[in-house]
Parts: structure tokens; C-alpha cells; sequence
């Protein structure tokens, strides 16, 4: 396993959820959200500065077969313009199926509920995605997801 600490971003149309790992790479956890629109890679990219992150994992929704549609084209034009911000390959792209659907039952079965849930729920869905990408890599020997290459 990579020694340093990693963000995960859950891209959604009006909120982007971050998390953020230990150094070890062991357990991921919520870090904030951040509203979607102008200034928001900045944002990201200063909280790669603040954290030291070495890596950003970025959710890729696909469908359940596995086909990508136009959300997993916007994230990856997103994740794209993201790694242009940021050094070289630091950038990855990770399935996420599922994260947010697997947040909202965590967090309701947590006795998170209604408007508090909303706040946080990016964030939840950005721990789960990170927390799999995390898994994911110590199983295998391998950082998990597909790099993406910066464009300007």
C-alpha cells in the first residue's frame, strides 16, 4: 500500500462531496462539500495542498451493466479538468455504483434524517467511493481506477 493521503470526490450537478484519507490509506472519512460551480477545481485543488494528498480519486457513475452515460462524461470532464490543476497522474477515476445509495442507508441507519442528511451525504458518498478505491488497492497490490490526464 502507498504511503500518503488521498481525497475522494462524489461530483454531483449542484454539490461535490469530499473525503479524505489517513496517511496509510487506511480508513476514509468525510472532509466537507463543496458547492459545484465557479471556483470549485480551485477549491479542490486547495484541499489537496492543505491535506497533502498525493492522489484525488474521482466517482465515475456508471450503470449497473456497466455503461457510462452522460453523468460518467461529465465526471470525467470534470476529473480532467481537475488534473490539470494538479501534478502529473495524481488524478484517478473510480466506479462508483452505488456510493451514494450505499451513504444515504449509512447515514439513515445512523439516525441521520432529512435536511441534516442532505448536508452531508456528498461527503458520506465521497468516504464510501475513496473507502472502496482504498480496499480496493490494498487487496490487490495495485492503485485502483484509471488515471486521467489533465486538459486545459
Amino acid at each position: 500500500m502507498r504511503h500518503g493521503v488521498r481525497l475522494g470526490v462524489d461530483v454531483g450537478s449542484v454539490r461535490i462531496g469530499v473525503a479524505r484519507s489517513d496517511p496509510g490509506g487506511i480508513l476514509a472519512s468525510p472532509l466537507e462539500t463543496v458547492k459545484r460551480g465557479k471556483g470549485d477545481l480551485d477549491r479542490l485543488a486547495e484541499l489537496v495542498t492543505e491535506h497533502e494528498a498525493v492522489e484525488v480519486v474521482v466517482g465515475l457513475p456508471t450503470s449497473l451493466s456497466g455503461r457510462e452515460g452522460p453523468a460518467a462524461e461529465g465526471a470525467r470532464r470534470f476529473a480532467a479538468g481537475l488534473a490539470a490543476k494538479l501534478p502529473p497522474e495524481s488524478v484517478r477515476l473510480y466506479d462508483e455504483r452505488l456510493t451514494t445509495v450505499t451513504a444515504e442507508s449509512g447515514l439513515r441507519a445512523g439516525g441521520v434524517h432529512g435536511q441534516a442528511r442532505r448536508k452531508v451525504v456528498d461527503q458520506a458518498a465521497a468516504a464510501v467511493l475513496l473507502q472502496a478505491a482504498l480496499d480496493g488497492e490494498r487487496l490487490t497490490g495495485r492503485p485502483s481506477g484509471e488515471i486521467v490526464r489533465g486538459s486545459s
